[in-house]
């Protein structure tokens, strides 16, 4: 007899993991396979930006993710071997987001943590079992599966979630065109114990005539990442190289001493983007959907974005409060982000790495002139911190996305304010259609909020709420993933219902 779940989960990466953890939460009933034989052991993926500390509070995660990780508090140019500009996160960030520095918690140790987390559900991964194929109706998913002693299984799901990573067994199942295309640069990466004025527990990138290097601080006591360029004849066998033929001159101008080498590996860096997210009953998550250059740290993070964002719907669909109709709006949300993503990563990672007359000129000479008098400029540093943050990320003028109010629109993430002690971050942990009102809320509005099981906070209004772009009275219909879906001034019962009904979507 095949085996039955909700939704299978094709790939127990961070993106996996977490959509299985936010399904888990919201009651569906799900499986998930890896065909490895136990998590990762090395330190891929490094950053975990604000926006995602956010939305880990709607499973307690953040907390652990902060004590675990390591707060970068600044990004540092160097040119010619020196500090040509120093970023500080926390004078950037400090007033949008409750985590204003960028947080490093390498992806083996993250993976580690959703693993516990999602055991807690009753829900482990089941590892060395391979997705064979599938096929799909109206009804569901039957998918052939095998495991490690060679016996093969049938699980019947109503969906299926690819998260199997850049060379998806789903998306190629699928026959899902994955345009785009391969930097021509050989990347090395390597996990290092190091000293010397970059191992200071802050971010150091090098912008010179010489090899790209990026000095990553894994903790405060001189652990690092460093990723790096490779040319010339070397870039011919990249799996050949050990981390002793790789150029010295990017460490020697950071002024690096290697002292121990713990992990080393070379790759190649894509920009593609699935031409589809979404076929029937089957999706396409993190890099089984997109991936781009590491510019940013932004990858990861892009992929739990991709899962929190399908979580609600899916579940929304399966306890009958929406109809198949929600499930579009994820690819039409999500592969809006992602090209945005890989054309602005794209333009960031030619910049640093181009090794052409002007790029070197423009990298040694002007930059280092242009970017501290522009980061002088408190708007500039605000918007490259909200950028790379993501906290900037908005689904405005998509389909679950209405109304407007001062210079908020529906799809925008909801400010954060914390104001006289009072966090308005603090109810957003549930996942849930919740209201939020700052200044004076009418009783049918409270009635309409009590009736449909909907929570609403009210705030007493405040100069602070002002500055953050809130409108006094205005009515905040809060997505179950933190997201304004609406904003109108003195919306009533009447707009409520009415953006429920023209979404096909109930909260009852």
């Amino acid at each position: 007899m095949p085996s039955r779940c909700e939704v299978l989960i094709i790939g127990a990466g961070p993106t996996g993991l977490v959509l299985a953890l936010w399904l888990s939460k919201l009651g569906v009933k799900v499986r998930i396979i890896d065909r490895t034989s136990g998590p990762g052991t090395t330190s891929r993926a490094l950053a975990v930006q604000a926006r995602t500390l956010e939305l880990y509070r709607q499973l307690d995660l953040t907390a652990a993710v902060v004590k675990r990780g390591h707060r970068v508090p600044a990004a540092n140019l160097w040119v010619k071997g020196h500090t040509a500009a120093r970023l500080p996160f926390g004078d950037i960030g400090g007033g949008f987001t409750p985590y204003p520095f960028l947080h490093i918690f390498a992806q083996d140790e993250h993976e580690q943590l959703l693993i516990e987390r999602l055991k807690t559900f009753g829900v482990e991964v089941e590892r060395e079992t391979e997705l064979l194929g599938f096929n799909q109706d109206a009804q569901g998913i039957s998918a052939q599966l095998r495991h490690a002693d060679g016996l093969e299984d049938r699980c019947e799901a109503a969906y299926l979630a690819g998260c199997d990573g850049a060379r998806s067994t789903v998306r190629k199942a699928l026959n899902v065109g994955f345009p785009g295309g391969t930097y021509q640069q050989v990347f090395y990466v390597a996990d290092v114990v190091a000293t010397g004025p970059a191992l200071n527990g802050e971010l150091h990138v090098d912008l010179d005539e010489a090899d790209f290097l990026a000095v990553f601080p894994l903790d405060a006591g001189g652990r690092a990442r460093l990723i790096g360029t490779v040319r010339d004849e070397r870039a011919e066998h990249p799996d050949k190289l050990r981390f002793e033929d790789v150029s010295r001159r990017a460490i020697d101008h950071l002024k690096v001493q290697v002292q121990q080498v713990n992990w080393f590996s070379t790759y190649r860096v894509h920009h593609r983007v699935a031409a589809q997210f979404r076929q029937q009953r089957a999706f396409l998550l993190g890099d089984a959907a997109h991936v781009h250059s590491p510019a940013g740290g932004q990858g990861m993070n892009t992929g739990i974005g991709d899962a929190i964002n399908l979580a609600w719907k899916l579940a929304s669909v399966l306890h009958r409060m929406a109809t198949d109709s929600l499930l579009d709006t994820y690819e039409i949300e999500r592969s809006a982000f992602a090209h945005r993503l890989v054309s602005s990563t794209d333009q960031v990672f030619s910049f640093v790495t181009a090794d052409s007359r002007l790029a070197t000129l423009l990298r040694t000479r002007l930059a280092p002139r242009v970017i501290p008098r522009l980061v002088a400029f408190r708007s500039a540093r605000e918007f490259l911190f909200r950028t790379v943050s993501q906290i900037n990320l908005n689904y405005r003028y998509m389909p679950l996305s209405a109304g407007n109010a001062g210079g908020l629109q529906g799809g925008d993430r909801l400010p954060w304010v914390a104001d006289g002690g009072r966090d308005n971050y603090s109810g957003l942990s549930r996942i849930c259609w919740q209201v939020q009102v700052y200044g004076a809320v009418s009783a049918a509005l409270v009635q309409w909020c009590s009736g449909h099981g909907v929570p609403v906070d009210v705030f007493m209004w405040s100069e602070a709420h002002q500055e953050a772009g809130l409108v006094r009275d205005a009515v905040y219909l809060i997505r179950p993933d933190t997201y304004i879906a609406m904003v109108w001034n003195n919306a009533g019962p009447g707009e409520l219902d009415a953006y429920f009904e023209e979404r096909g979507m109930s909260i009852h």
